[in-house]
């Protein structure tokens, strides 16, 4: 029993460094009518959109990051169809696009996000 106590303090220890070290950033996400350039409620086919994100703080170095969608408000008599997808990220922020697909109608959509270093 004793040594599994030590061998917890020595991993302890030795992943210390590596906690302390790393980023972590989160926060919400949204888009909706009304806002420039919004075109998910309209017409029908292919439709997409970017939205930018920036980071309270820059990271020091490229986070990954991981974007979940929690709210949706959409045309409830047809089939929604989209996907969301982060691009461009940077120390400073990263883009995310939501993509829509025949008779979809979206007219809100938002979640949240969190950008870590390891």
């Amino acid at each position: 029993m004793k040594k599994l106590s030590v061998l917890a303090v020595v991993l302890f220890f030795v992943s210390f460094p590596a906690i302390i070290s790393a980023q972590t950033q989160s926060g919400q996400w949204v888009t909706q009518a009304g806002e420039p350039g919004y075109n998910l409620n309209t017409n029908s086919g292919d439709r997409s959109m970017t939205i930018e994100v920036n980071f309270a703080k820059p990271y020091d170095v490229k986070p990954k990051v991981i974007v979940s969608v929690s709210q949706l408000d959409s045309d409830k008599g047809i089939n929604t169809r989209y996907v969301v997808e982060v691009l461009s990220v940077s120390r400073d922020g990263f883009t995310v696009k939501i993509k829509t697909w025949a008779e979809s109608k979206i007219f809100s959509i938002g979640g949240y996000w969190l950008a870590y270093t390891e």
